[in-house]
C-alpha cells in the first residue's frame, strides 16, 4: 500500500490517528523533517519490539525518495504489522509539493 503526500497532509491536517515514522539518517532528519517518528531503517529491526502496540495501527513511513521506506515497509508487514503505507515519493516529493 502507498500514500502520496497529498494524503499524507490531509491525514496531518484532519489529525487522524496514525503512526508517521522516518526511517532515514540521523543528519537527514536534522536537516528536514516533517515530525514523525525518527528510527533509521538500519535500526529498525532492533526498534520493532517498542513498536509492538502500533501493530494494527494506521502506519506510514518514509525516507527521502520511497526507496528505503519501502524496506522498511516490508519489514514490518513481515513482522506482522497490519496496516503500513509507504509514502510515494518521500520527502522529495513532500517539499515539492509544499
Amino acid at each position: 500500500m502507498e500514500i502520496t503526500v497529498q494524503q499524507l497532509n490531509e491525514k496531518i491536517k484532519n489529525k487522524d490517528n496514525f503512526v508517521l515514522i522516518d526511517v532515514r539518517e540521523d543528519y537527514e532528519y536534522e536537516e528536514f523533517n516533517i515530525n514523525g517518528q525518527h528510527i533509521p531503517l538500519g535500526n529498525l529491526m532492533a526498534e520493532l519490539p517498542n513498536l509492538e502496540q502500533y501493530k494494527d495501527a494506521d502506519i506510514v513511513v518514509h525516507c527521502r525518495s520511497g526507496k528505503r521506506s519501502a524496506m522498511a515497509q516490508e519489514v514490518m508487514l513481515q513482522a506482522g504489522f497490519k496496516d503500513v503505507k509507504n509514502l510515494i515519493g518521500g520527502v522529495i516529493a513532500w517539499q515539492e509539493a509544499f
